[in-house]
């Protein structure tokens, strides 16, 4: 696996819903998976879950294009996902790079580190 070189540019935090019609083919969520990895987006957490109608409903209605809404959006899928200290931390690592690719974890973690990501 190759290793990324990133630019001095600060990194900004996106979250990636990937709804169940596409999660419930593999073909299609590996397609939408290697489009995230050829765009040169950085993954650097993933997670799987089921959520009730009810869930999905207060999410969407809460749903606002915004960086507060992004912020509690992020915590709400990562509860252990600390924002702050992942831009004091892990973002200008991962900024600088090299940046590996993890198959097994799903996520992108410092070259070099001899880590698997992200814990």
């Amino acid at each position: 696996m190759a290793s990324i070189l990133r630019s001095p540019q600060a990194l900004q935090l996106t979250l990636a819903l990937i709804k169940p019609d596409a999660v419930a083919h593999p073909l299609i969520l590996e397609a939408v998976h290697q489009q995230i990895l050829s765009n040169k987006f950085l993954i650097v957490r993933m997670r799987e879950l089921l959520w009730r109608k009810e869930d999905c409903q207060r999410f969407y209605r809460e749903h606002e294009d915004s960086v507060v809404s992004a912020s509690r959006e992020i915590a709400a899928f990562f509860p252990d996902f600390s924002e702050q200290r992942w831009y004091e931390e892990e973002e200008p690592q991962l900024r600088c790079g090299p940046v590996r690719y993890s198959p097994e974890g799903g996520v992108h973690y410092v070259a070099g580190t001899g880590d698997l990501g992200p814990a």
